[in-house]
């Protein structure tokens, strides 16, 4: 019983806790980095502009932020001072690679080779039309001039 008396136990010592702030944050901006790969690169209202991925990063940034101020102010509560910071860098390596990739590489694609130039003559091709009926591009050059405009599509 001595021993129980001169030495504190961890009940009666400050207990503290984990810090989900920073694993969270971190967490979250893993999904961010994911989701668009996965799921929203395929729809072009995503995909063009990744609007929705970067509130996931700013949402998984703040967190991290949070977390780590909290172990900061708080380091006998908290845990999470080393981790904060080395999960904070990964993270914004991370979202710089997302944003070089979607921002810069994608607008790096080099230009078509095959597609026409303004002002040359299209090569003629057959489409169906609003019926099903085939429509040949030539027939439809002797009418006149034609305005060819190419509409891409979401589907």
């Amino acid at each position: 019983m001595l021993w129980k008396e001169s030495n504190p136990t961890r009940d009666d010592a400050v207990k503290r806790h984990r810090n989900w702030s920073v694993y969270g944050g971190f967490l979250i901006v893993l999904f961010a980095f994911g989701s668009y790969f996965a799921v929203f690169s395929r729809f072009p209202i995503t995909r063009d502009v990744p609007w929705l991925n970067l509130l996931f990063f700013a949402a998984g940034l703040a967190l991290l932020g949070r977390g780590f101020l909290r172990a900061r102010r708080e380091p006998t509560r908290f845990h999470g001072r080393i981790a904060g910071p080395a999960l904070g860098i990964v993270s914004v390596v991370v979202l710089g690679f997302f944003l070089s990739y979607t921002f810069y590489l994608s607008a790096q694609l080099p230009a078509s080779r095959g597609a026409p130039k303004v002002g040359e003559p299209a090569p003629d091709f057959t489409l169906p039309d609003q019926n099903g009926k085939p429509v040949k591009l030539s027939d439809s050059r002797s009418a006149g001039p034609l305005l060819l405009v190419f509409y891409r599509g979401y589907w």
